[in-house]
């Protein structure tokens, strides 16, 4: 039987299954926390699962990167793979907890990841759960994550992901449930959906999230411009929407657009959405009585939440299922502790060298502190799962080391309170060191989503990107102390942009670690110690100084992310250093049908063998006008032997060339484009980095 013939089959079965519920029972299948109907042999069922950089919040599970680390790493395919072995774990976990008869929150196969909105703003304090500000960049990792996290099997789902948050979302934390937010039809089109398009069209993500806001006065979980006008009948999305937690809650309370919960029910319903998050829905009977609603709009509803859990196999026994057995020994296995790794060690952006790096393992005296160096918090960022191993800064730094170094540990300092006394060792013992390296930066405590910083007083946002004064004066001191005597080397957490005006004056070197994930103490270790060369690149810009950034609540595009910054840049996107310096030369650019493919040759000079993130950027006619300056139009990962050249052609897809209208149609402009290959965003701070650049012309 074909899968078109099979899919058919089930969407009948769909349709039978939804025509013996009751109407009571068909209110209480559109909400998370279903219950089951036994009369059907349906079991209890919650739609709530996580597994944003690992499966999360369900215990043991393997740990990776945050999505901004893994953004870092420009490496689709790496991204698949772990994709793919985090839904392995899901259904393995899924399994023993249906045998153990555990029908609770977090052990269902409907996985609300990944995260594609666009980090449009470094003080957003949920922007460590995307990946980064670029949407192509975001809709290539979020589509290449949603295919290793469903399979490839024509018919069945190996987990069911989720595209989130639709739309437009992306901080303020503190106005979520009341803003109101009206962009360009441009800005709209061009940055804040395309991400979306891709999972849907390339992806074939099974579920799409609703946001809290509202956008052009519609509720993102009640709006039928974005839910039927665009998601279901331009872009074809066939599976299930859901809403975010307590958002159709915050069309009546928060957003004041409808006056009872039956009206607010029914708003979500009649725009498309299909499961709520929340128990509003249970009013749904009162807005059926009251004519807001028909019972078959709640089948319609239905109909794609069957489907879901027949693609699954779950809903009803299914020996055709090929993922219902996988075993529980795929749970944090040595493979998906060294993607794990593997992750970790692509993710970290070294931004500074001043040749201090890469350390010898005889070191003779080494000393390590600062707030995150020996906490495995600071490995962690948000959403994550439990692992029975973590490997800390400290420990991963310790195991490279000779047996002969002398090796010492104070954490010298608290995250975000001030050293009350006058004494403090660690500065002594920091400046009389050979190197010290101080770890640093924000942690889960400082930053996140609105309710989870609870060392925030903006609900998880950062207004200001100065790290805590506690921390800098501490690097002060050391810096101080040590007075030229021996080096700095400060590794950085967190998940967003830092202001790094001072930290680079007070240091030799500067690694941006993020929230590695488990092995990120290994990965550091492998990186300081040249074990490992530095690869990973910016996914979102660095600017000097967040008082000359546009108004946080704005969400225009105008003066945001590399495509319409033109100043207030202190580290580019897309920018990152290694042990060897890969120059760009003999560029050319060629036109056949409607592909554009440049060419460069890559040399790497230097006596370490390097993985170059090669970037291709384009600017059209009208570019920093009626377009963008520039646009990340292909990148690609090209391994380098030490004392090698290689020729590199990279395709660029003729929508990568297409100027987007207020429409939303995309049209091609006729002029001359320039296309710019690079080791980061076209800028005039990249030029003073010494990023290597070349770029071609080409009449289209």
């Amino acid at each position: 039987m074909s899968a078109q013939q099979d899919m058919k089959k089930m969407k009948k079965r769909a349709n039978e299954i939804i025509s013996q519920l009751t109407l009571d029972e068909k209110i209480s299948q559109l909400m998370n926390q279903t219950p089951g109907v036994s009369r059907l042999g349906i079991e209890p069922y919650d739609w709530w699962n996580e597994a944003l950089h690992g499966v999360g919040r369900d215990g043991r599970a393997t740990v990776f990167p945050q999505p901004i680390g893994m953004g870092a790493t420009f490496d689709p395919a790496l991204i698949r793979q772990i994709g793919d072995a985090i839904s392995t774990e899901g259904r393995a976990k899924y399994q023993v907890a249906r045998k153990n008869k555990n029908y609770a929150r977090y052990t269902g196969l409907s996985f609300w990841s990944p995260n594609i909105n666009i980090f449009r703003d470094p003080r957003w304090g949920r922007g460590m759960e995307t990946w980064g500000e670029d949407p192509f960049l975001t809709g290539m990792m979020g589509t290449a994550y949603v295919k290793g996290m469903q399979g490839d099997d024509p018919v069945y789902l190996k987990v069911a992901a989720c595209g989130k948050h639709f739309a437009v979302h992306s901080g303020p934390e503190g106005t979520r449930h009341t803003a109101d937010i009206h962009p360009t039809k441009h800005d709209l089109w061009e940055t804040y959906l395309p991400a979306f398009r891709m999972l849907v069209q390339e992806g074939h993500v099974e579920t799409i999230m609703g946001a809290y806001n509202r956008v052009y006065g519609e509720s993102c979980s009640g709006s039928k411009f974005l839910l039927t006008d665009i998601l279901r009948n331009q872009w074809g999305f066939k599976g299930h929407i859901v809403s975010d937690c307590g958002a159709v809650t915050d069309i009546l309370e928060g957003h004041k657009i409808a006056k009872t919960e039956a009206e607010a029910c029914a708003i979500a319903i009649k725009a498309g959405l299909n499961v709520e998050c929340g128990n509003t829905f249970m009013a749904m009977r009162d807005a059926i009585d009251q004519g807001l609603l028909t019972e078959q709009d709640l089948d319609r509803a239905l109909l794609p939440l069957m489907m879901t859990r027949l693609k699954l196999g779950i809903l009803e026994p299914d020996p055709n299922c090929p993922y219902n057995h996988i075993d529980e020994r795929v749970i944090c296995c040595e493979e998906n502790i060294a993607l794990s790794k593997q992750a970790a060690v692509e993710s970290m952006v070294l931004l500074k060298n001043d040749g201090i790096l890469p350390l010898k393992k005889d070191i003779h005296t080494l000393f390590v502190t600062g707030a995150g160096a020996a906490d495995a918090f600071w490995l962690m960022g948000n959403y994550f799962g439990i692992s029975n191993r973590y490997c800390t800064y400290l420990q991963g730094i310790v195991s490279k080391v000779s047996n002969g170094t002398a090796v010492n540990y104070r954490p010298g300092v608290l995250e975000s309170t001030a050293t009350r006394n006058t004494i403090n060792y660690a500065v002594d013992e920091a400046a009389g060191a050979e190197v010290t390296i101080v770890v640093m930066g924000n942690n889960g405590n400082l930053e996140g989503e609105e309710g989870e910083a609870i060392s925030s007083d903006t609900r998880g946002d950062r207004v200001s990107l100065k790290l805590p004064e506690s921390q800098m004066q501490f690097l002060r001191d050391i810096h101080q102390k040590k007075e030229g005597r021996g080096g700095i080397i400060v590794v950085l957490t967190g998940g967003s942009p830092v202001d790094m005006r001072e930290i680079t004056q007070l240091s030799d070197a500067v690694v941006m670690a993020w929230y590695p994930g488990q092995e990120g103490g290994y990965a550091l270790g492998d990186l300081l110690f040249g074990d490992a060369n530095f690869s990973g690149r910016l996914p979102v810009t660095f600017p000097e100084e967040a008082e000359r950034l546009p108004d946080f609540e704005d969400y225009s595009m105008k003066g945001r992310t590399y495509k319409y910054m033109t100043d207030n840049i202190f580290y580019p996107f897309g920018y990152g250093l290694s042990y060897g310096k890969v120059e760009y030369r003999d560029a050319r650019v060629t036109k056949k049908d409607k592909t554009c493919t440049v060419t460069v040759t890559l040399d790497n000079p230097s006596d370490w063998d390097v993985e170059e993130v090669a970037q291709v950027y384009v600017s059209v006619p009208g570019a920093g006008v009626t377009a963008p300056i520039q646009q990340l139009g292909v990148f690609q990962r090209v391994k380098l032997a030490a004392k090698t050249s290689q020729e590199v052609s990279f395709e660029i897809a003729p929508e990568r060339l297409m100027t987007v209208g207020e429409d939303g149609s995309s049209r091609l402009i006729r002029g001359e484009y320039t296309f710019t290959v690079t080791g980061a965003a076209p800028c005039q701070r990249s030029k003073e980095l010494g990023v290597s650049a070349l770029s071609v012309k080409l009449k289209i």
